[in-house]
């Protein structure tokens, strides 16, 4: 079924799949969390066959935690904005199962519900996060990247490492030693 090509599509670069029923772990990041120097170079070698899609993937995720950019997402005010917006829709236009939000990226892992597709939920969260968070920086331009990165879930062993993987994201960037220490993220939630 994965492969059914009916379910792949691909706005840039990048492959995705969305299909109703399947839960995605999705990272989008901050325009500037990779240099594009650094970007055009990997693309350039993905596109020559050098390096595969999950090496990609792999090379910005180490990248990203780095902390590399402006880091827009740790301010108190636009972490909150994200997570609020995240958090808004839950039960309407997906099920949130986890989320983190970093300096300059964001992952979560969600069920769509309905008709509502993952390129049209995360158009809207983009959109509306971009706008306000550049308000409340009194800056214009660009906020989040163009493209994010997902991933289907395959079973349930990958479902529960996903979740490990995102609520442990700032402990691994020695950010803070426990994940329920981070503010804006599901781990601090659960366990209030």
């Amino acid at each position: 079924m994965d492969h059914d090509p009916r379910y792949w599509h691909s706005r840039g670069y990048l492959p995705h799949f969305d299909q109703d029923g399947f839960t995605q772990f999705i990272t989008f990041r901050l325009y500037d969390s990779v240099p594009q120097t650094v970007l055009d170079k990997w693309r350039l070698d993905l596109k020559n066959g050098e390096i595969k899609d999950a090496d990609f993937r792999r090379r910005v995720e180490y990248y990203l935690d780095k902390n590399y950019g402006e880091g827009f997402l740790s301010k108190p005010l636009i972490g909150s904005l994200v997570g609020e917006a995240l958090l808004k829709w839950d039960g309407v236009r997906y099920k949130l199962i986890a989320w983190i939000i970093m300096p300059n990226h964001v992952h979560i892992m969600l069920s769509p519900i309905g008709d509502h597709s993952v390129a049209d939920i995360m158009h809207s969260i983009k959109s509306f996060t971009s706008h306000e968070a550049n308000k409340l920086l009194k800056r214009t331009g660009h906020f989040w990247s163009k493209d994010y990165y997902d991933r289907y879930i395959r079973d349930s062993r990958h479902f529960a490492s996903t979740i490990a993987y995102i609520e442990n994201n700032p402990v691994k960037a020695r950010l803070c030693a426990k994940p329920e220490d981070w503010p804006f993220g599901s781990a601090g939630l659960r366990r209030k």
